[in-house]
């Protein structure tokens, strides 16, 4: 820190410098990416809201309310009129505090000691976080040959430690939705917690699904569901960071709750204390700004962008791993390694990632991308074929 202050011009010019070296939404060749660029008027709602803090809700009733009306609107568009959570950083942070509620849950009312939770081999690495944090035993179920989690493989592995199922609506990597009113119902009738993890599906199945398309229940229709993961920073077009995490009940929050006797309120189950209300008012406001009407637009916009950027890759030649289901195409070249076609891509100035099951080039149809864009990748792949 310098010993005399610097004027605000000055400053501002070095961080428009540093930013610079910034890769832009809005050039749309950020491909592999789930976030987008914010909606304008969410970002001016986040700013009013910056000082607010719901760690400490009794001193900010207004935002807390907000809060609640948030996770409300939210529990609608996923058939719970009652739910219970909060607005946390994102998907990772609303996973963990699901992992807790099980594990909690489960050593409170069924004396488990060394829990284990089974997840899916294509499960986000933010349950790896949650077990290395709270000490729980990962068991990988095996991928069928569809890429979605094996019911089988499932059933094989709970054991009298299982403490948690994790199902995936939207997996990271292909967008896939997996088999989850199946695993609803071994979960229900082995009394084990059950966690969908709809941070990339949760905010646009439920739009995609009023406009025609077709998609198996995964939410809380299913009586096995006891929690949902959904980013609002994704198709919410929230500010980052924006994710929620709803419970079906509220003893799943009171399982992890621990004293804070010297705030406004004396009990505290967030794993994050001081909070920002910011990004519960920004998805208040653009939740209500867009209504159904605009969200069922962006997801069928989106979807529209999905099915022409696959139907042109196949025309050039190169080869779609799975059918879309959600606004993700994974691809690959016939005759060159994924890994070789995407620091070709790169040398374009394309930002691609590669998937690892299977091994595939990964392109996500986020807002921020247009079919223009989409014209000039294809142009591109066209060069390189």
């Amino acid at each position: 820190m310098e010993d005399k202050p610097i004027s605000k011009k000055d400053i501002l010019k070095e961080l428009d410098e540093i930013q610079s070296k910034d890769h832009k939404y809005s050039d749309g060749r950020i491909l592999g990416s789930m976030c987008t660029e914010a909606h304008p008027f969410a970002k001016e709602v986040y700013c009013k809201f910056l000082d607010s803090n719901l760690g400490d809700p009794g001193l900010f009733k207004g935002t807390k309310y907000i809060e609640n009306e948030v996770i409300k609107s939210i529990g609608e568009l996923l058939s719970i009129s009652e739910p219970y959570g909060n607005i946390v950083t994102g998907g990772t942070e609303a996973n963990i505090m699901a992992m807790r509620a099980a594990r909690n849950h489960a050593r409170k009312y069924k004396r488990i000691k060394e829990g284990e939770i089974i997840i899916p081999d294509s499960a986000h690495f933010s349950f790896k976080k949650a077990a290395d944090m709270m000490n729980l035993k990962i068991i990988e179920a095996k991928l069928d040959e569809n890429y979605k989690i094996d019911v089988d493989s499932v059933k094989e592995n709970i054991s009298d430690n299982t403490v948690a199922i994790v199902a995936i609506a939207g997996t990271t990597e292909l967008g896939l939705v997996d088999p989850i009113e199946e695993l609803s119902e071994i979960a229900y009738e082995n009394n084990i917690y059950f966690h969908v993890d709809a941070a990339f599906g949760g905010f646009s199945i439920p739009f995609l699904r009023k406009i025609g398309y077709e998609f198996p229940p995964f939410d809380f229709s299913l009586h096995g569901v006891c929690s949902i993961t959904v980013d609002p920073h994704k198709m919410g077009l929230a500010p980052i960071p924006a994710g929620g995490i709803l419970f079906r009940k509220k003893e799943y929050l009171e399982v992890m709750a621990v004293d804070s006797p010297y705030l406004t309120v004396k009990t505290q189950s967030t794993i994050v204390g001081t909070r920002s209300g910011a990004a519960s008012a920004a998805t208040y406001a653009i939740m209500k700004y867009l209504g159904n009407e605009g969200y069922e637009k962006l997801a069928g916009n989106l979807m529209d962008n999905t099915h022409y950027f696959k139907e042109g890759l196949e025309k050039i030649g190169y080869d779609v791993v799975v059918e879309p289901e959600l606004n993700i195409v994974a691809f690959n070249h016939p005759d060159m390694e994924a890994h070789d076609l995407a620091d070709k891509l790169e040398d374009l100035g394309w930002r691609v990632s590669v998937a690892k099951c299977p091994v595939a080039i990964r392109v996500v149809l986020m807002n921020h991308i247009t079919k223009q864009h989409l014209t000039d990748l294809l142009d591109d792949l066209t060069e390189i074929y």
